[in-house]
């Protein structure tokens, strides 16, 4: 099963949803994300994702014009802005959408910041974890 996370720039939450759906969904899964204008990846999508062993530190921000033209069976949106600018793809995948707060858009002491991200990564696991349960491989 081939899945597209999208968000705006490509930096935390999509990126954190790709490691995840990776990791927990095993080899059934051809996982990728990507941004409606990408940025980096956050060190703070890398440090709350070591902590719990999954690595995305090779991960790189990319455009989701780098997928025109891929087949994908799912596309989730994990910002409304993804959501709205959101390109259509062949074959129709079924389209899912989660509105989750940016963590990068949170401004505080470092602490502060990890913990946003953090919160965000424990929500996407799960309904990762729930994605994985209910779709049919």
């Amino acid at each position: 099963m081939r899945v597209l996370i999208l968000c705006t720039g490509n930096s935390a939450r999509s990126q954190m949803a790709e490691g995840l759906l990776r990791h927990g969904g095993g080899p059934d899964y051809e996982v990728f994300s990507a941004g409606t204008q990408p940025t980096h990846v956050r060190p703070e999508a890398v440090q709350v994702m070591a902590e719990i062993g999954i690595d995305i530190s090779g991960h790189r921000s990319k455009s989701v014009e780098e997928f025109a033209g891929h087949h994908f069976d799912y596309v989730i949106t994990v910002c409304d802005n993804a959501r709205e600018s959101c390109p259509v793809f062949p074959a129709a995948p079924k389209r899912i959408h989660w509105s989750l707060n940016d963590p990068a858009a949170l401004h505080g002491s470092e602490e502060q910041r990890l913990a946003e991200f953090r919160r965000i990564r424990d929500q996407l696991r799960i309904r990762l974890r729930q994605f994985a349960q209910e779709k049919p491989r």
